[in-house]
């Protein structure tokens, strides 16, 4: 199961989330399930979260805490 505690701390300023779901096409009720654990996302709608917030998939994973992405 993923750790999803990057993704939590990056959605708690409020109001990200209406914008993450708007710019991203990803339902708020899949964030929800996501970070309750009910469910895990995708590797495309990890994609769409990774570029919203200008990071690699694996720091949303927890796989690193390096923030920036290799280009």
């Amino acid at each position: 199961m993923v750790d999803f505690t990057v993704l939590r701390s990056l959605l708690e300023p409020r109001g990200i989330a209406a914008k993450v779901t708007a710019a991203t096409g990803i339902s708020s009720g899949n964030i929800s399930d996501w970070l309750s654990g009910r469910s895990q996302p995708k590797a495309e709608a990890l994609i769409k979260l990774a570029d919203f917030f200008d990071c690699s998939v694996d720091y949303l994973l927890g796989r690193t805490d390096k923030q920036e992405v290799n280009r």
